[in-house]
């Protein structure tokens, strides 16, 4: 699904997305990511939403976001608190959906000029 405009004001802006992955800056990903609005976008060491751990949160905590969109695939899965301490501890909201939700949620959030990081993971079962 096409989103919108390519870049919004320079940030990583998503063009586009399906169940196995996103267009950031014109560039397909097809493996878990962290879309940060400014910055690099770089993979996410994690490849399904069973073999999270507190780490993978954690290191969102450096892009000091004010809110973390997270991205649980194809369906909306809520991840343990406990994995999600080190963001509560940083006092950064994080939200949970599906990642088609989180990809449109992202670029909304983006376009209001929020400091906002998408952390999304996709179904490598899912077809294309």
């Amino acid at each position: 699904m096409k989103l919108h405009a390519d870049r919004i004001d320079g940030r990583n802006a998503i063009s586009r997305h399906s169940l196995s992955g996103v267009i950031v800056n014109g560039q397909a990903y097809t493996h878990s990511l962290i879309v940060p609005s400014d910055g690099e976008v770089r993979a996410w060491s994690v490849d399904r939403f069973e073999a999270l751990e507190a780490e993978h949160f954690e290191r969102l905590v450096d892009y000091r976001p004010q809110l973390v969109v997270f991205g649980s695939g194809s369906r909306l899965r809520f991840p343990s608190p406990r994995l999600l301490a080190g963001l509560m501890k940083a006092r950064i909201g994080i939200e949970t959906m599906d990642t088609a939700a989180a990809c449109r949620t992202y670029n909304v959030l983006l376009s209001e000029g929020r400091v906002v990081v998408a952390a999304l993971l996709f179904d490598a079962a899912d077809p294309s």
